[in-house]
């Protein structure tokens, strides 16, 4: 059954359904609520089967490698949410966010129906009527518990009590001996409040232990002095500065994404009893059509997909995400309760949604410039070039048949694409290398207002690249160019030639990196935004010149004639101001008589 026939025959049932490559790699898996209406949106059926013309860019690009689909038919949409992430988990499609990080977070817990309870860690849930739970912790938990017992004479082992005698922990001062009833349950009960004090303020904590550390200290104990030195580094780390005080016992769940550049970060903070008591982040390697609402349910089904001992009482994120009724079925059915998911306007809610959005920019930052840090220092060596560069100009142009001619130029620096910076060039020159030529011509022409950058990074090859260090010596400029061109196989070069490779040109030398090579990648990269924003602009001059075309057909007049001008002429404004003569050159006397009384009777 060819893929048509299957999209013409989809039942209206919830379900799970795949999409295929012509290598029958699996390309994305998605779930809908109704399989019919929602992969046929994906497509237009006239006058052939194609891409729907309203998908975004990204989305457009995975469907036009779609050449069959497989399905699965489930009871409801909760069914068909909870098996879709079963199986992008196990099979891992090209398309499909693949969320890692989806560990259970450690809790700590006391077990209050004991006479003289300890604090301890646990993973899963343990079962009893008594139990209270603290956390999650996202790192920093045994650290921290073994710092309370360091501090606080709180009983050591389990076995302890069930010896009846003291042991050395009594004799070392880390015990107050329970088990020989020498300190009254009034009396202990006063040391555990101030334990779980501890684990809500880590500020107070690590004061005390810094007490303790110099104490140690002045006794010449610097062995068990760096021990509480490393613990004290670690809990630092898990501590998190907020002014936010919620002054109730709130239980919240935050969760905040931000998109990178190639990257997505997610952070995720918990509230305990109105205390802001832990925050975890991890990345995302986004795909071509990742989307932030992915992200999201993503980040969601795989944290509430783990059994928990506490649950929020509501899930907090800053905007509005599509299907939120789904996800909150999907996580009543995994945790038993029902924790709604807001979106506040305002109030203490928001500023901490803020909070999370504000530590997603500033860790965005940091991975960001870690991250081009070390391409710009590769790049450097690779090309020779005399210093790292930090800035890059991609430059292409457009064209079909000589219509709406146009060139682009996208910049790059630390920050991602400038946008601000971006330009759009009309070109008149009738052949590649004419155009660039304009269009480079241009741009050196504006150094003074716009210096230049360190890098030019130029659509094509060597020819191409001898013309781009012309240029730039004719004005005295010195900056590194680097050219990016599929190479020929068949005297075909198209991007859509499967075997065809990306090779680097500069002024020298000619690289044949590896597909997976980060450097290449970048190079990649900026080369098809620029063709994207070039692509996108030839468009809109086409659709300007067409609707001009149809403006200007008169009898005897047609399309073919008109390109036969605009060929000649350069622009319809040039046409309009031909004289007979002149539009002799290209059409016959009764054409030009044709287009002269036409113009006239437009005045």
């Amino acid at each position: 059954m060819t893929l048509e026939e299957k999209l013409q025959n989809l039942p209206s049932d919830a379900g799970v359904y795949q999409y295929f490559d012509k290598n029958n790699r699996l390309l994305y898996i998605g779930k809908a609520k109704n399989l019919k209406n929602r992969i046929k949106s994906y497509f237009q059926f006239t006058p052939n089967l194609a891409p729907s013309s309203q998908l975004s860019y990204r989305i457009f690009k995975m469907i036009s490698e779609v050449v069959n689909l497989e399905y699965i038919v489930v009871p409801n949409e909760n069914d068909a949410l909870i098996l879709e992430n079963s199986l992008i988990k196990q099979l891992k499609p090209k398309f499909n966010i693949l969320l890692r990080d989806d560990k259970t977070y450690p809790y700590i817990y006391i077990d209050t129906n004991e006479t003289f309870p300890r604090l301890e860690i646990t993973r899963k849930i343990i079962k009893g009527k008594g139990i209270r739970y603290f956390g999650p912790f996202s790192v920093g938990a045994r650290d921290m518990l073994d710092s309370i017992y360091e501090i606080l004479p709180l009983v050591q082992k389990k076995s302890c009590i069930k010896s009846g005698k003291a042991c050395l922990f009594y004799q070392i001062q880390k015990c107050l001996a329970p088990c020989e009833e020498k300190v009254t349950k009034l009396e202990y009960d006063s040391i555990i409040e101030k334990a779980l004090y501890y684990i809500y303020n880590k500020g107070k904590l690590i004061e005390d232990l810094k007490q303790k550390m110099e104490k140690l200290s002045i006794d010449f104990r610097f062995e068990e002095a760096m021990v509480l030195r490393d613990r004290i580094k670690t809990i630092a780390k898990s501590e998190l500065k907020s002014t936010l005080d919620f002054a109730n016992d709130d239980n919240l769940d935050v969760f905040a994404v931000k998109m990178g550049n190639d990257r997505a970060i997610i952070v995720k903070m918990f509230i305990r009893a109105g205390k802001l008591i832990s925050a975890t982040h991890n990345f995302v390697n986004t795909t071509e059509i990742t989307q932030i609402d992915d992200i999201y349910k993503t980040a969601i089904i795989n944290y509430y997909t783990n059994d928990m001992p506490t649950v929020p009482n509501e899930i907090v994120v800053p905007f509005l995400i599509e299907d939120i009724e789904e996800m909150e079925a999907f996580v009543m059915s995994q945790v038993g309760k029902k924790a709604p998911i807001n979106i506040p306007k305002i109030g203490k809610k928001k500023d901490l949604c803020e909070v999370a959005l504000k530590n997603c920019d500033e860790l965005l930052k940091i991975d960001n410039i870690n991250t081009n840090q070390d391409i710009y220092s590769e790049i450097a060596n690779l090309f020779n070039f005399e210093s790292v560069s930090y800035r890059f100009e991609c430059f292409d142009n457009s064209h079909i048949m000589g219509q709406a001619t146009v060139g682009s130029m996208v910049v790059w620096d630390n920050n991602g694409f400038l946008k601000e910076d971006y330009r759009l060039y009309n070109l008149e020159s009738k052949d590649e290398y004419a155009q660039m030529r304009e269009m480079l011509s241009r741009r050196v022409e504006r150094f003074k207002e716009n210096p230049p950058p360190d890098v030019w990074i130029i659509d094509g090859g060597k020819t191409l690249i001898t013309l781009a260090n012309y240029i730039l010596a004719s004005v005295g400029v010195c900056i590194g160019v680097i050219g990016i061109a599929k190479e020929k196989i068949d005297t075909k070069a198209n991007r859509s030639k499967g075997g065809a490779r990306d090779i680097i040109y500069t002024k020298d030398d000619i690289f044949r990196l590896e597909p997976s090579d980060k450097r290449l990648q970048f190079i990649q990269r900026l080369r098809d935004e620029v063709h994207r924003t070039a692509i996108g602009f030839h468009k809109k001059q086409k659709r300007k010149e067409d609707k001009q075309i149809s403006l200007l057909s008169v009898k005897g007049i047609g399309e073919a004639k008109v390109q036969k001008l605009l060929s000649y002429f350069g622009t319809f404004e040039a046409i309009r101001m031909a004289t007979l003569t002149q539009l002799k050159e290209v059409l016959n006397e009764k054409d030009g008589n044709i287009l002269l009384q036409y113009f006239k009777s437009k005045e």
